[in-house]
């Protein structure tokens, strides 16, 4: 009995299957080429444009500033010194303490001028009554020379010795007037209100024996110069302004000046300006300019590295994007601008001044020019984006 012969569908075994093997193998191929000719071709598919949120231009009048840094200085500053030789007898204030013009700050060996004073006051009172007594001597021999009683010789010699009798009077009362400046000396105290610093010297100590010997130091705090340099570009400008709104160097000096701590945020301290230097520094190239300012809490201490911007102009529509927006690399300060195609570009622009979180764009920037301000990773340049329309928020500007 023969085995039973295998067979398969579609291409049955008939039995002589080495012979046909590779007759098999051809026709397998072939249905497997045939197989995947049937199947749908993979093509790639691009993803879609990356979203980012873009935003058109705030437009709004704002107000032009000068901003630098500088440096706060005290009006007042004095060098208290005794100008008298003597012994320190008290030191009547506290290190550190606010005193008022007049008061009584240091107390020198006031017992032995007081005494020249009164020595010099008795002098004077001497030359009074000897002027006096020769006033009438020479009334006297007037009357007598009238009646040729006496010689012209002696009414000579009466009207010299009256006119060194008021020579003699007026030499007394300088004396005087002398020690009693002496005398006042020997109570120092403060030529305005300060604030005074620790003493230098010690109760019982010799002082002004070679030349004034310095006691403290008295400062005053309000109001309180601030300091600060201009650049000769923004000079120009300020002048430019200043000649097309018929502005004068006295009116520039009564431009308000705003002061902030670097501490402070905004510019919280308000004064105005109170010098304008007539040259330029030629080594800096920078104008110096200084403020006054109203400390009455003393706030402001002297050597205060301070914020300083000064308002000269305004400016009507100007344009605005939102701080983060901007970008910089070496060419300079950037915006991401997506244009009618979605495509996107980078802008150079001129940024300006910051209006709280928003940045002034001086030039570079259209109206209608929509700025990426989210998203900014998936924004490349020359590449396409999906923008999705929004709404700045105007913050306002910095106090």
């Amino acid at each position: 009995m023969k085995p039973a012969r295998p067979s398969i569908c579609c291409g049955l075994y008939d039995g002589a299957w080495p012979a046909a093997a590779p007759l098999l193998r051809i026709g397998v191929l072939l249905s497997a080429f045939v197989g995947l000719g049937g199947c749908e071709q993979n093509t790639f598919v691009p993803p879609p444009p990356p979203k980012v949120e873009v935003a058109i231009p705030v437009q709004r009048s704002i107000t032009r500033f000068l901003e630098t840094t500088g440096t706060t200085a005290p009006v007042k500053s004095v060098d208290l010194v005794a100008r008298v030789q003597g012994f320190l007898q008290a030191i009547d204030y506290q290190d550190g303490t606010f005193v008022k013009q007049g008061t009584t700050l240091f107390t020198i060996e006031p017992e032995t001028y007081r005494l020249k004073l009164e020595q010099a006051k008795a002098a004077e009172a001497g030359a009074q009554a000897t002027l006096k007594q020769a006033e009438t001597d020479y009334k006297r021999q007037v009357d007598l020379v009238q009646r040729q009683a006496v010689s012209q010789a002696t009414l000579d010699s009466s009207t010299a010795t009256r006119d060194n009798a008021q020579a003699s009077l007026q030499q007394a009362q300088a004396n005087t007037q002398i020690a009693a400046v002496n005398y006042g000396y020997t109570n120092v105290t403060a030529p305005f209100d300060g604030i005074v610093s620790a003493h230098l010297v010690s109760v019982g100590e010799l002082v002004g024996v070679s030349s004034p010997t310095q006691l403290a130091t008295i400062v005053q705090l309000d109001p309180i110069w601030v300091n600060f340099n201009v650049n000769e570009q923004d000079v120009l400008r300020v002048r430019e302004e200043a000649r097309r709104r018929g502005l004068s160097v006295s009116d520039l000096r009564q431009l308000p000046v705003e002061v902030g701590l670097q501490t402070e945020s905004g510019y919280p301290h308000q004064g105005k300006l109170d010098y304008i230097s007539p040259t330029l520094n030629q080594s800096t190239g920078t104008l110096a300019v200084r403020g006054i300012l109203e400390n009455p809490n003393r706030v402001l201490l002297p050597g205060f590295f301070v914020r300083v911007r000064v308002p000269y102009d305004q400016q009507q529509n100007a344009l605005l994007v939102p701080n983060i927006a901007l970008g910089s690399d070496q060419a300079g300060r950037y915006v991401l601008v997506v244009n009618s195609e979605n495509m996107v570009e980078q802008r150079k622009v001129h940024a300006g001044q910051l209006e709280g979180e928003l940045r002034v764009i001086e030039s570079g920037l259209k109206p209608d020019d929509r700025v990426v301000i989210a998203g900014l990773l998936r924004a490349i340049p020359g590449q396409k984006v999906d923008p999705q329309l929004q709404k700045i928020e105007a913050s306002a500007s910095a106090k």
